[in-house]
């Protein structure tokens, strides 16, 4: 036997990379565990590939003091020793040592950092290997503290008979917790669980093969039963579906879980990626397309790219191709639950309509499928777009919620079919309905459209309230509001307000004008348009109405037509200026100064 003990030091500040592991590079001290881990999967791999017949196991040992891990991989000379466990950069996959410069997918890590990760919870990390492929090789020990330095020394056959490696870490203070027993076994099994080797921590098993989605069972719903549970212990939800990910051109098998309940589109997913078996993130982002955030993924694959952290994604052309793959997967998941599956679907879209309503802007196949179950809000409830278009000859719509309320009530009352667009997406499926239900007209929904549906008044009777209408427009012009006289349905709303985009932008603009100093209301100025002004339409029918039209006191009158534009203003919903609130309060307190009069003279 020949010893080298002479001490050697890495050629990096190890001081800084452990800080740097610890505080930038890994989100926490657990990954540790799982560099030892593909280490030892990697060793194995290499050795199945020239010995295929060779033992493949791992066997862990975790007291709280310290942790031993053992596997029969392929193992290290001395000068592998040298080569790869001192000088950060060099990779035992990528350098060949094992032999397999072209098989480099069949192992895990590619960055060289691995084992002095475990620095992160250690003051001592020693590793005693013995080379498989060199026959009568010795083994040899390499000892590395948090310091910097290290020793490589042989041994006596004795010391390690088998081919194979085994590293012991002694915890640096503080760290006790993470070199536990449970807690080991823990972090096994969630890195682990999907390793095609036998891992043990102790006598238990790390593994847990086949995988949830290859398991066989005696039915598709106790598959689902199984599924839904297995969500539930790793994501913690009961999901409403499951959905196969079985993409082997795309290297990608797994699930994707839907979520029971509605969820922003904003809201950051939490995929679960296995590489190869180990898992890599739990919080994998860019996997799937941005309108499935209804879904939660938990795969295995073999073709994506890890980061330098090895705790997400590199995006690259890769990464889009699973995630094109993915999308497809779960389009086809929709598109056969609308063929043959109506109930489910139902359910689906109670909650993630807006996921589906997001792809169908762009994709022809679901909006067509989807046709007849997605939900509307229309003017005769809430409808499929495909039944709505069977009822109405033309399907007209508002772009925004606030006038679809203006015109609500009085389009179904004159048979006008209208759409609310406000919601997200809604508005570009409907301009989108002839595309693939040709044949439908479609028409934005504006008050002139509405206001030529209305019934003009007689003209005798028009002429007669000429005083009337005279003291009602004149009392609105500083409000820049027109006054019309119209005959419609129902007879309980007296006065309808419409005020459409462009002039409520000419509106902001002349108050920003008002308010802007020289050089800004000169720019202000010069952007004045002609836009129509807003109009309440009173109604004619109403009883209320013909009685402020009959009133003989102007200023009274003045007063309710005041009060029909704040009723109206009201029963829009739409957002009230500091000048319509101030309208609403001095009406109120006119009426109620004018009751009071009143009163008192008949008293």
């Amino acid at each position: 036997m020949t010893a080298d003990q002479t001490p050697h030091t890495f050629q990096v500040d190890l001081r800084g990379l452990v800080d740097l592991l610890s505080h930038h590079l890994y989100s926490s001290p657990r990954v540790f565990l799982r560099e030892l881990l593909q280490n030892a999967v990697d060793a194995l791999t290499a050795r199945r590939a020239e010995q295929p017949e060779a033992p493949a196991r791992v066997r862990i040992h975790a007291d709280g003091t310290g942790l031993r891990v053992t596997d029969t991989g392929i193992g290290l000379t001395e000068t592998d020793v040298h080569t790869l466990l001192a000088t950060i950069g060099r990779s035992s996959k990528r350098d060949a040592a094992h032999g397999l410069e072209t098989a480099r997918g069949d192992f895990l890590g590619q960055f060289g950092i691995g084992l002095l990760a475990c620095f992160v919870v250690a003051r001592e990390i020693r590793v005693v290997s013995r080379s498989a492929r060199t026959p009568g090789a010795l083994p040899v020990e390499w000892r590395a503290r948090d310091d910097g330095s290290y020793t490589v020394r042989t041994l006596a056959s004795e010391e390690h008979p088998e081919a194979g490696t085994t590293v012991h870490l002694t915890a640096r203070p503080g760290t006790e917790e993470w070199l536990g027993h449970d807690r080991v076994l823990t972090l096994a099994r969630d890195f682990g669980s999907l390793l095609p080797y036998d891992i043990r921590v102790g006598e238990q098993s790390v593994t847990d093969l086949p995988a949830p989605w290859d398991r066989d069972h005696a039915s598709p719903a106790a598959r689902r039963v199984a599924l839904a549970a297995h969500c539930e212990s790793l994501f913690g939800f009961r999901p409403l579906d499951s959905i196969d990910l079985d993409l082997p051109l795309a290297g990608i098998r797994g699930v994707a879980y839907v979520l029971p309940s509605a969820v922003s589109p904003a809201q950051r997913a939490g995929h679960r990626v296995h590489l190869k078996g180990m898992l890599l993130t739990e919080r994998a982002d860019g996997l799937l397309p941005d309108w499935a955030f209804f879904v939660r993924c938990v795969l295995d694959t073999d073709t994506l790219r890890p980061t330098a952290s090895r705790e997400a994604l590199y995006e690259d052309e890769a990464l889009a191709g699973v995630r094109d793959a993915l999308g497809d997967a779960i389009r086809g998941w929709l598109t056969d639950l609308a063929a043959g599956s109506p109930e489910r679907l139902g359910q689906f879209l109670s909650v993630h309509h807006l996921g589906v309503k997001s792809l169908a802007r762009h994709d022809d196949a679901v909006l067509s499928a989807m046709l007849p179950w997605l939900p509307f809000e229309t003017t005769d409830g809430q409808l499929s777009l495909d039944e709505f278009a069977r009822r109405h000859r033309v399907v007209h719509f508002t772009r925004t919620v606030e006038e679809f309320r203006q015109v609500a009530a009085i389009a179904a009352a004159q048979g006008i079919g209208v759409v609310n667009g406000g919601y997200t997406y809604d508005a570009e499926l409907v301009e989108r309905l002839p595309d693939v239900r040709p044949g439908t007209s479609v028409a934005e929904l504006d008050a002139d459209t509405v206001t030529a549906h209305l019934d003009a008044v007689d003209p005798a009777q028009e002429l007669a309230l000429t005083g009337f209408l005279s003291v009602a427009r004149a009392t609105l012009d500083a409000l820049d509001c027109d006054v019309w006289l119209r005959s419609f349905h129902p007879l309980t709303v007296p006065a309808l307000h419409f005020d459409d985009r462009s002039a409520r932008h000419e509106r902001a603009r002349a108050e920003a004008e008002e308010q802007a100093d020289g050089l800004w209301a000169g720019i202000l100025g010069s952007l004045r348009g002609s836009a129509p002004r807003a109009r309440l339409v009173l109604n004619h029918n109403s009883p209320l109405v013909r009685r402020i039209g009959a009133l003989a006191d102007p200023r009274l009158t003045a007063t309710a037509v005041e009060a029909l534009y704040g009723q109206a203003l009201l029963m829009a919903q739409r957002p009230l200026r500091p000048a319509d609130t101030a309208l609403l309060n001095r009406t109120f307190l006119g009426l109620l100064e004018w009751t009071t009069d009143n009163g008192g003279a008949q008293a």
